[in-house]
């Protein structure tokens, strides 16, 4: 999956080869998927979510530029997947839900696999979590229509927010940096199609 999948992609960061190398992916897909778990796709899982495929993973994680001090906040946990390979790269995860049963889900598998420095809340992703901002990078894995600004407030001058923005159908990934003044610097990094982000500054439920 690494080799082909995302090396074979020119994603060359040895820091985030090594951890999609750890974190084991059928760990984190229904059983009667976990044939599928290496292939090169979002799959579905409970709640009419899903798991990002491999690639955007580490292409997002990436975007974030951790060097392992980081406290960073891990917007829609899904299974946790995302949340496991912060956290070998990240010294704090705080991953937030708002489906309480993939929250409970989550929270139990990571700990059972050892992902000791991640924290699962449930709650509206769009608001963030100010209970332990600011953030140094915070990773959203839904579409947003704009970026909800409580997450630009929680960020931390000089950490970065990925996001892919755009409609329902399609979207656009974005690296938003947060200046020293307060002002944002966007980069785009191309479509993607992901679940809607559903919250209070997102899509209605």
């Amino acid at each position: 999956m690494v080799s082909e999948q995302i090396e074979g992609r020119n994603l060359r960061n040895p820091r985030v080869l090594n951890a999609m190398r750890q974190v084991e992916r059928h760990r984190f897909v229904p059983e009667n998927l976990r044939h599928s778990a290496y292939v090169d796709a979002p799959l579905p899982i409970e709640h009419g979510q899903s798991i990002s495929q491999p690639y955007i993973v580490a292409l997002m994680t990436d975007l974030l530029n951790l060097v392992g001090t980081e406290k960073v906040l891990d917007v829609g946990t899904g299974s946790g997947y995302q949340a496991a390979i912060l956290s070998l790269l990240a010294d704090r995860v705080i991953s937030i839900e708002r489906v309480p049963e993939l929250a409970e889900t989550a929270r139990r598998r990571l700990q059972e696999l050892g992902y000791a420095n991640v924290t699962v809340v449930v709650g509206d992703g769009t608001l963030g979590w100010p209970e332990e901002a600011p953030y140094d990078g915070i990773l959203v894995a839904a579409g947003s229509l704009t970026v909800p600004p409580p997450l630009l407030e929680q960020l931390t001058p000089g950490g970065s927010l990925v996001i892919p923005l755009g409609d329902a159908d399609m979207q656009t990934l974005y690296r938003i940096t947060k200046r020293e003044d307060g002002t944002t610097q966007r980069e785009c990094f191309g479509p993607v199609v992901f679940v809607p982000l559903i919250g209070h500054h997102g899509w209605p439920v």
